[in-house]
């Protein structure tokens, strides 16, 4: 049988996509050495869709498609639209697993990509006990330099903030202060995007009259 598949997975809302988002797939990227990576936009992403208005699946995913150019190596994927319905990290890694067992392969190691901000709310998402036995994290940030006397300092050492149970590799990333929703808060007051959002992006944007910035 084949080596096990190494697959990374960076899931998201991507509305819209920006320039953090590309330094942490370029920083996975270069740290785990991943047959595949897949940028897997949630058709519903039930945590947000009830606090806030969601643009479209299909003009984000078509976004995520555009961003994916930025970035070789990189496969946006729509599975999760696709199967329609709140979008479940658990199931999309249970899909990806029943899809290499029906081809007659190793399941495939795999990578879930996630920011040191959202390890706090890992506990809060759908089946996260059957999750954390399934993928490996991929926790993307800087480690925080610690004083180390006379006037020096060193990095703190990967793992130090891993949550109870779960697998993690810690890939250190450049740290990019941008967010999707200050993205939008530029779109809505008609200021420039183009320090923060990739080209590819922007020009998506116009195209399909998103943010309503589209003239």
């Amino acid at each position: 049988m084949p080596r096990s598949e190494r697959i990374g997975i960076f899931g998201g809302t991507f509305d819209p996509p920006h320039v953090g988002h590309v330094a942490a797939l370029r920083a996975v990227q270069d740290a785990l050495a991943l047959d595949r990576l897949l940028l897997v936009v949630a058709n519903d992403p039930w945590q947000k869709s009830p606090t806030r208005s969601i643009t479209p699946a299909e003009d984000r995913f078509a976004m995520a498609e555009a961003l994916s150019e930025a970035i070789p190596g990189v496969e946006a994927s729509r599975m999760e639209i696709d199967r329609g319905g709140p979008s479940y990290t658990v199931t999309t890694v249970e899909t990806l697993l029943a899809e290499a067992a029906e081809s007659g392969l190793a399941p495939p190691e795999i990578f879930l990509v996630v920011g040191k901000d959202l390890v706090p709310e890992l506990g809060t998402w759908e089946r996260s006990e059957d999750l954390r036995q399934l993928v490996t994290l991929a926790v993307v940030s800087r480690p925080p330099l610690v004083p180390t006397g006379g006037g020096s300092s060193v990095r703190d050492q990967p793992g130090a903030s891993a949550p109870p149970g779960w697998r993690v590799e810690r890939v250190d990333g450049p740290m990019v202060d941008v967010s999707s929703s200050a993205v939008r808060e530029r779109l809505e007051k008609g200021a420039p995007i183009g320090e923060v959002v990739p080209e590819e992006v922007v020009h998506c944007i116009r195209r399909r009259n998103l943010y309503a910035v589209g003239r």
